[in-house]
Order: C-alpha cells, then sequence, then structure tokens
C-alpha cells in the first residue's frame, strides 16, 4: 500500500498504479513468498513458467517483472530490503517487429465501409490526430478549439492535436446530429435494459448516439471504439483496422510527407524519439531514396 502511495504521489495515473498493483499481486501470489524471502532464482523461475506454461508473450512478463523490479527498488530504497534480488536478474529481451500501416488503398476501404457520422468522424480524427484510443474517448468537447484538440496523454502530459480537412469536416457533420448535453466527444449509452423499456426501435439503436433518450453520462470505453474499428474493417475486407493501426498509419504517412521525425514524435505524446521509430512502417526503397536526397 506504501508502494502504490509513493507510485500515486509521483505523478502516476490511477491506470498505471492499477496496473503495478495487480502485477505485483499475481507474482506474489504465484511465488507464494513474502517479498524478503524472494530470491533472484525466484524471479527467473517465474519468468520460466509464465513463458512455457502459461504461454504469455515476453512482452507481458517484461511488463509485469518491471513492476516488480520498480517495487523491489523502492524496498531496498526504503531500507525494508537489505538486497534488490532483482539487480541479478538479466531484462528480458524480445524482437520488437515494426508492425505494418494502413495503406492508401486500405484507407479508402474503410472510409467507404464506414456507416454514419459517427464511424466516419473517428476514423478521420484517428488518422488525422493519430491520438491513443484512450486519449480519444475523453476528449471532451470543451476542449476542441477549431482544428486544435487538448489530449490528455500518458502520465498526465497534454499536448495539442490538429485536425485535417477531412476530420473537421466529419468532425462537423457529426456534432450537428447529437442533440444531447453530454460533454464528451464520444458520449456513453444508457444501458440497452434502459434502451428497450423506452421502446427505441432496432433501426435507431444503430445511430443511438442521434437520440437525447439513449446517451447516458461519460464517455465510451476504449473497447467499445476498438469494436466500431473492428466492425468497419470487417465490412471494408481490411486486415486489423484497430485504433492503434490507424496511430501507426498517421505516423508514417506524416513521415512519408515530410515531417520531421521530431514533430510526429511530439504529436504522438512520445517522450523518447526510439518510441516513435518502432512505430513507423517504412520500406526499404523509402530509406533508399532518402538516403539518395539528404546523404551527401
Amino acid at each position: 500500500k506504501k508502494f502504490l502511495i509513493a507510485k500515486t504521489v509521483s505523478g502516476r495515473t490511477p491506470r498505471t498504479v492499477q496496473h503495478y498493483k495487480m502485477s505485483i499481486r499475481l507474482i506474489l501470489r504465484s511465488m507464494q513468498k513474502t517479498v524478503d524471502d524472494i530470491t533472484a532464482d525466484d524471479i527467473r523461475y517465474y519468468m520460466a513458467i509464465r513463458q512455457r506454461r502459461d504461454k504469455v508473450t515476453k512482452t507481458t512478463i517484461g511488463n509485469e517483472v518491471r513492476c516488480l523490479s520498480s517495487f523491489m527498488a523502492w524496498l531496498n530504497a526504503e531500507e525494508i530490503l537489505l538486497k534488490n534480488p532483482m539487480l541479478r536478474v538479466e531484462k528480458v529481451r524480445y524482437e520488437q517487429k515494426k508492425k505494418k500501416a494502413l495503406t492508401e488503398l486500405e484507407i479508402e476501404q474503410l472510409r467507404a465501409a464506414a456507416e454514419g457520422e459517427q464511424e466516419k468522424m473517428i476514423i478521420e480524427v484517428l488518422l488525422s490526430t493519430g491520438c491513443r484510443v484512450t486519449e480519444l474517448s475523453q476528449i471532451l468537447l470543451s476542449e476542441i478549439d477549431g482544428t486544435k484538440v487538448l489530449i490528455h496523454g500518458k502520465g498526465q502530459k497534454e499536448r495539442y492535436v490538429y485536425l485535417n480537412a477531412k476530420a473537421e469536416v466529419m468532425l462537423e457533420a457529426y456534432l450537428s446530429k447529437r442533440q444531447d448535453t453530454n460533454p464528451y466527444l464520444l458520449p456513453g449509452m444508457i444501458s440497452i435494459h434502459e434502451i428497450h423499456e423506452k421502446g427505441i426501435s432496432v433501426r435507431k439503436q444503430k445511430f443511438w448516439w442521434m437520440n437525447p433518450e439513449c446517451v447516458g453520462e461519460g464517455h465510451i470505453g476504449t473497447g467499445t471504439i476498438e469494436a466500431i474499428t473492428r466492425k468497419i474493417a470487417k465490412r471494408a475486407g481490411v486486415e486489423q483496422a484497430n485504433p492503434h493501426k490507424f496511430r501507426r498509419t498517421c505516423a508514417t504517412m506524416a513521415l512519408r510527407r515530410g515531417m520531421p521525425l521530431e514533430q510526429v514524435s511530439k504529436m504522438l505524446g512520445h517522450s523518447e524519439i526510439s518510441t516513435t521509430q518502432i512505430y513507423l512502417d517504412l520500406t526499404e526503397d523509402e530509406l533508399e531514396q532518402a538516403h539518395k536526397k539528404y546523404v551527401v
């Protein structure tokens, strides 16, 4: 509890603190030991079990162990533990594969397959801003100023992102259909039970956000946005068009059109440029052409 309080005081978001809590509890329950009895061998054995028996990815194992490492380092700094066993455990090494961005043809297929102003707006805003799905879900209408949108990113860091012409047009079209007073760009929906009680037709349920009776409090969840993009992709015949792929596509397209890497990194809300580089989907031909253009 003291560790989680320390993380909260240091500025970690509730979501991050919850991740620390769940990961550390999982590890301690698995080892069935108190922290002062855990050895480096225990940690290595846990990592091996997670990989071989539980079949989890190295990325997941690395994330879990990083939480334990932070906990152990704090215990050591507070002089609760005299030695930190994590110092003897090698970091998980895994291949960071560059994932594909959407092609221009796939983007047009998605645009054609989107139904209703909300779906079209979501596609254009994701492509224009490159924001995370959690950031999109939390946008307030009051934080949209023309083509400029205030985003609340990871680690409670705020930044501005910008709407291109297509995103601006679809945003205006979407907002013109909204008649509710919910403050969020993507409002929450009342329960299905409440919708049935109100006797709202199936046709109206499809575009529920146009009916003030269907709009509830708060904003829609990230899972809902992900489900929307999956449905659009299925209609369009496009593989894996999740919100993160839109983010990668925005970054890749911006770099291809000449935006400096530092500015792309700032647009995405990355603190390290190396993180941005993983997002980019550039072909060898593009690198060859860039080399001819920039390298003497």
